[in-house]
């Protein structure tokens, strides 16, 4: 029985694609799925992923859809999963020959009902952490406190039971918007499951020109409904009153952007978020200013 699905949402990204699938055909263990979402591509996505599943050198499942942005590829994925566990894998992205290896069995060794999945390291493409390592005594964390309380900083990558992650809200879909941060649901299972934390190398990275990563002062401002939405649960959620008090200072930028002045009304904490107002204001134009200058250097 297969145990884990590699999911990979992808829009217009034919030409990165590639790696990813070499390195899924030379895991060290294939006992995966590869599940493509293709959040609506106009490449030839389409094309090059049914000759590589004509190879059939590995099981790959292929899904079209509608743009919906990286989160709504997120929502198809978790309805379609049926293995134990899922990992995403960027499709600029790739994983090193004995990542499946590793992971199985790590969950299979540690792995139990109290934790929801767990964490491994991403590396950058000269094999240097991205961020941090965990602590060589940390063995479980609550995601958000990893910062906060760790000091683990950087992208990290998860795996998550897919019965825990089908049990949460799935990512809003917000009209003319693409974009809600991934974080939120992990946040939710914060709530109520610790993870395992690994040392171990998950995923080789890249950051490409047209990513999310190197883009989110741009994403910001495209879709602040998606980052108002996400900041209105970390207010409620976050370990801290710094956490929870820049929270709403974002949440007051994002809802000038989209001008809800019924933003005070609508907050989960009022009082909190009336004494960010000034700092919120003070972000919006920052932000705004910021995009004009990056569009301004991309013209000249």
């Amino acid at each position: 029985m297969i145990q884990i699905t590699v999911f990979t949402p992808t829009f217009n990204r034919a030409y990165c694609l590639e790696a990813c699938y070499h390195s899924l055909v030379r895991q060290t263990n294939q006992n995966f799925t590869w599940l493509i979402i293709d959040d609506g591509s106009s490449d030839n996505t389409k094309d090059i992923v049914n000759l590589w599943i004509k190879e059939n050198k590995i099981n790959i499942q292929y899904t079209y859809q509608k743009n919906q942005g990286m989160h709504g590829a997120h929502n198809t994925a978790y309805r379609l999963i049926d293995t134990e566990l899922n990992v995403c894998i960027d499709s600029d992205d790739f994983m090193p020959d004995n990542a499946i290896e590793n992971i199985l069995n790590l969950w299979n060794k540690y792995g139990n009902d109290r934790y929801a999945g767990m964490i491994g390291l991403d590396i950058d493409r000269k094999g240097d952490v991205i961020g941090t390592s965990f602590p060589d005594n940390l063995k479980e964390c609550k995601y958000y406190q990893l910062k906060s309380k760790y000091n683990v900083v950087g992208d990290k990558k998860f795996v998550y039971r897919t019965e825990i992650i089908k049990k949460y809200p799935e990512y809003p879909i917000f009209k003319d918007e693409r974009f809600v941060p991934l974080g939120y649901k992990y946040m939710l299972i914060d709530q109520d499951y610790y993870m395992l934390c690994f040392n171990e190398v998950f995923c080789d990275v890249e950051y490409m020109v047209d990513g999310s990563s190197l883009n989110i002062f741009n994403q910001y401002k495209k879709h602040p409904k998606g980052f108002a939405h996400e900041r209105k649960e970390r207010m409620v959620y976050s370990y801290t009153f710094s956490e929870r008090l820049r929270n709403a200072i974002h949440y007051v930028s994002c809802s000038i952007m989209t001008k809800n002045w019924r933003f005070l009304y609508e907050s989960p904490k009022k009082i909190l978020t009336f004494f960010a107002i000034p700092f919120g204001i003070v972000l919006y134009f920052y932000v705004m200013n910021t995009t004009k200058k990056g569009v301004m250097n991309k013209t000249n």
